[in-house]
């Protein structure tokens, strides 16, 4: 199968050696986005509402980048610098995913690059 590194020009700069997505075959492997603002690369504020609607953004930009979109999305993985931003987490998230959301994971307690509430990755259906 052939593998295919994704740079996506509306999504922040990565902040590290790694790629905004692979793709090999028919599937679109994520990295992890933040709530970071893709002109200044500085974390958008307004609290986890405000950097998972951000976060969120920055990941359908590099699913378009890859030609494909939200609805194809099959599993996310979010990650919380604390499990008390969930419900607010929970309410953006749901916004993006109204039908049939994709199957996660949910994991807190964690420190996230840049000091961010929240960061998600994904993994996509493509073609």
């Amino acid at each position: 199968m052939t593998r295919t590194t994704i740079h996506a020009p509306k999504a922040p700069k990565a902040i590290g050696p790694y790629s905004h997505a692979v793709r090999v075959g028919n599937l679109l492997f994520c990295s992890g986005q933040a709530g970071l603002d893709p002109s200044s690369g500085a974390l958008v504020e307004g609290g986890i509402q405000a950097q998972t609607r951000q976060t969120l953004k920055n990941l359908q930009a590099v699913l378009e980048a890859a030609g494909t979109s939200m609805s194809r999305v099959v599993r996310t993985g979010v990650f919380l610098a604390s499990m008390d931003d969930f419900v607010a987490m929970n309410g953006v998230y749901a916004e993006f995913f109204p039908q049939d959301p994709p199957a996660r994971t949910t994991v807190g307690g964690l420190s996230l690059p840049k000091g961010a509430l929240v960061e998600i990755d994904l993994v996509a259906e493509v073609g």
